[in-house]
């Protein structure tokens, strides 16, 4: 028998997420649906975690709107939701007389949409950051820029989401709409039909295959644009900053930035590429990137990279819009007219993470201007109880959680300092990790300079008394990546 809701999310990325928390401000009955084994997958899981002041998108847009209503509201939400996050601004540092200009452009840009910009001499950014090119020739500054744990802000939203009564599905695939008289009544998924009055589409990448099973802008689509980045360690080298090199018209550049980690990472390029999955890293691609990160840090030594990763976003294809001029490379947000039932996102690249909470907000407001009534709950928390990380507390405060549960004094990761009692409680919380990499999202474990060597085996470990798996089951990331096909000492034949 198919299940009933009155909203379906499709996608459990930080859009997604972020809707599924700020619908179940109401009584509602809602389900996100994910196809992955567990969410943040997507997008959520490889980008610069920058969350943007709003300078750089153009007036007027649904990009700016959203961005510039949005920043303010972080602080906010990393309280409530007990995620890192820190509002340290940005730099768009000009190299060579002849970008300065451009700097001009954007702080015009900036004022127009109403973010605080303004401009820093060659000097000035020599003191910040002794590293920085020679060339060096001035910065937009743009103190309202900060930077985040993506992973951790979507999770926290999820957890709350499902402490508020969402129902998350993860490795539910969403295949086609069930519509009657042009209303959608509910969604095939590879695990069955699920009815409901609403669905919302937050699939990313894939959003233009939603809404065209939906009929809805069918020269809409979707051209993956893939960036990859480098991490380096940061033993051998860190900054202070977040600095972006002047935008081009596809991207933001090769930035330099911190983490909230303590790592610094720079890319990413920008390759439209046809694949919707393909995350590869590429040899021409990474040098690229390193290219432009000596442009900006001529200093940085390959020998220092501890990594690397890429990740899409999910631009539209240009040539879109010589027939759609609503679209134009602005989000798409909206309650289309072809089908009832239906809220249609697409195009929602950088600044999407920015943006997302104020993404979910306009989500609601198109749903009540659409009719619906939505009434709040009495009894909805906003709030996300944080847990201990190990690494973060004082000698004192780890000897006290110790006492409390033994399993805190139990160190898996020795690089990132994460314990047995923090795997533990992954395992556990509302939206439980149920693989290596699931864990390794949540605590950051397996991120340091052994990249998971010393731990992996523990984990694993972990996982098959704490699930009740084989360890042949063990996941790296869900189905098809198991770590172990044998015994060891098995000899086939």
């Amino acid at each position: 028998m198919a299940k009933s809701f009155d909203i379906v999310i499709i996608g459990g990325g930080v859009i997604g997420c972020m809707i599924a928390r700020e619908l179940s401000r109401f009584n509602l009955d809602i389900a996100l649906v994910e196809k992955e084994s567990d969410i943040g997958m997507g997008a959520s899981s490889a980008n610069s975690a920058i969350v943007h002041a709003g300078h750089d998108p153009v007036p007027g847009t649904l990009k700016a709107k959203m961005n510039v209503k949005a920043n303010p509201m972080w602080d906010q939400l990393s309280e409530e939701l007990n995620f890192p996050y820190d509002r340290r601004g940005a730099y768009i540092v000009a190299v060579g007389g002849e970008q300065c200009n451009e700097l001009d452009t954007l702080l015009v840009r900036g004022k127009q949409n109403g973010v605080p910009v303004k401009t820093v001499s060659a000097d000035r950014m020599r003191q910040l950051e002794p590293n920085i090119n020679p060339r060096v020739s001035g910065a937009l500054y743009t103190p309202t820029g900060g930077i985040c744990d993506t992973f951790a802000v979507t999770i926290a939203a999820a957890e709350n989401a499902v402490m508020n009564g969402v129902e998350i599905l993860t490795n539910t695939a969403f295949e086609d709409f069930i519509i009657k008289n042009d209303r959608i009544n509910g969604v095939n998924t590879n695990k069955g039909e699920l009815n409901c009055r609403w669905v919302i589409n937050a699939a990313g990448v894939y959003a233009d295959v939603v809404m065209h099973k939906a009929g809805v802008r069918p020269e809409f689509n979707i051209t993956p644009r893939r960036g990859e980045y480098f991490v380096l360690d940061r033993a051998e080298f860190t900054t202070n900053l977040v600095m972006f090199p002047v935008p081009t018209q596809t991207s933001k550049g090769i930035l330099v930035t911190t983490t909230m980690h303590g790592n610094t990472i720079v890319g990413p390029n920008a390759q439209n590429i046809e694949d919707k999955a393909d995350t590869a890293v590429t040899s021409d691609g990474m040098q690229e990137i390193w290219a432009g990160a000596l442009n900006l840090i001529p200093s940085l030594n390959q020998r220092h990279i501890i990594a690397s990763f890429s990740g899409l976003r999910a631009g539209g294809n240009a040539a879109c819009t010589d027939i759609d001029i609503d679209y134009n490379h602005d989000f798409i947000i909206e309650v289309p007219t072809e089908v009832k039932g239906f809220v249609n996102l697409g195009g929602i690249e950088s600044p999407g993470l920015t943006a997302a909470p104020a993404i979910a907000e306009r989500v609601i407001e198109l749903i009540q201007d659409a009719g619906e009534k939505l009434q709040e709950k009495k009894n909805w928390t906003p709030i996300r109880p944080a847990r201990p990380r190990f690494r973060e507390l004082s000698l004192a405060e780890q000897a006290d959680l110790i006492r409390q549960d033994p399993h805190y004094g139990s160190v898996i990761c020795r690089c990132e300092m994460v314990t047995e009692g923090e795997i533990l409680a992954e395992l556990r919380s509302p939206v439980p990790a149920q693989s290596y990499d699931a864990i390794k999202r949540r605590t950051w474990l397996g991120t340091g300079r052994c990249l998971g060597s010393f731990d992996m085996p523990r984990v694993v470990d972990i996982l098959v008394k704490e699930l009740g798996l084989s360890p042949f089951e063990v996941t790296k990331k869900g189905t098809n990546s198991e770590f172990l096909i044998r015994p060891t000492k098995k000899v086939e034949g």
